[in-house]
């Protein structure tokens, strides 16, 4: 009975040699055989751009590239990854990145200037995501249909108000925070600012009762809402968070390229779900990983970088894309049937 009363650590503890670091166990008892196999394939990556292009892979400000590069899909697969794993998806993604970017640059909304560019890329991601989640969870309409009817619809509202143009930010404000100077220790504020979504990401998924709700709808929406749960607000929720990330992915794509374009996000809703599956999110919902997300986003965006650097055909890299998702996919298949 004793034992029954001693602090979780000690139980795991004892089951250790006792040589061995708290710290050490406490990682490896934690460790997710997905994750570990993800960073090994990041690893490799970065072993093959080394080799094949040492001098520019290596190369501080490359490195600094990828990671930025990597910022604003990885914002978008955050929410992504919530709309999975409670059994949804939003194929808007791309056209709301869109749409949000041109809206918040504007000529009558550089007038407002910082803060205005600002709100109003939020304000438009998360009225889009509004507007999912009505029509999913009170108008009855299936995710795949309701995202897509949005896809069309915002791509086509962007297009009507760049007249396929493209419009230059003015904003000195805003331009600068993509300058080197304004890098933070070396690190670029977008990549600050995709850490800080994940890490609030994380921590909603993994240590809240929103998360707890989420898992739980797209494990079984019956029996969620047999304990209680209200499903249909959840999933508005939800599509209000992806669109939440959206309106930032459209702010940062603003400060990365200095302009709006109705051609921005293109694909979006490919890499992202691509990120999030292969991250160990389960398409079918009821399991969802911020950190495996994050690390698809890595994955990707260093193999973008590497058949760059080594002037490869975009063809190939689409192709080794998709190899590397139907080997994720088959691994987790592995590891699922042996847990």
């Amino acid at each position: 009975m004793t034992q029954h009363a001693s602090p979780p650590r000690d139980s795991t503890d004892k089951a250790q040699p006792a040589g061995t670091l708290p710290v050490w166990r406490s990682l490896l008892a934690r460790a997710d055989i997905r994750t570990l196999s993800l960073l090994g394939v990041l690893v490799a990556l970065a072993v093959v751009g080394g080799i094949t292009k040492p001098d520019e892979f290596l190369d501080t400000q490359n490195l600094q590239l990828v990671l930025t590069q990597a910022s604003v899909i990885g914002v978008v697969t955050v929410g992504m990854t919530f709309v999975i794993t409670s059994g949804g998806i939003d194929l808007s993604v791309g056209a709301v990145v869109a749409l949000a970017s041109v809206w918040a640059t504007t000529v009558a909304t550089q007038e407002f200037g910082f803060a205005g560019i600002l709100f109003t890329a939020l304000l438009v991601g998360v009225a889009c995501g509004f507007v999912n989640g009505l029509l999913i969870s009170f108008g009855g309409m299936v995710p795949f249909i309701a995202t897509l009817a949005m896809l069309a619809s915002a791509r086509g509202l962007a297009l009507q108000i760049t007249d396929g143009k493209t419009q230059i930010v003015t904003v000195d404000g805003l331009l600068g925070l993509g300058e080197r100077d304004s890098y933070v220790l070396g690190i670029p504020p977008l990549v600050l600012v995709f850490a800080a979504v994940t890490v609030v990401g994380w921590l909603v998924l993994n240590r809240t009762t929103f998360g707890r709700r989420t898992i739980a709808v797209g494990g079984n929406a019956e029996a969620a809402r047999l304990a209680g749960i209200d499903v249909r607000r959840q999933r508005l929720y939800l599509y209000l968070l992806s669109g939440l990330c959206c309106g930032i992915a459209a702010f940062m794509l603003i400060i990365l390229s200095g302009s709006g374009q109705n051609t921005n996000g293109n694909l979006y809703e490919l890499d992202a779900i691509a990120a999030a599956i292969i991250g160990g999110t389960l398409l079918s919902g009821g399991r969802g990983t911020i950190t495996g997300s994050v690390l698809g986003v890595l994955i990707f965006t260093t193999i973008t970088n590497i058949f760059a650097l080594n002037n490869l055909q975009s063809d190939v890299q689409q192709i080794a894309k998709g190899a590397i998702i139907v080997a994720a996919v088959l691994v987790q298949r592995r590891t699922a049937s042996t847990t």
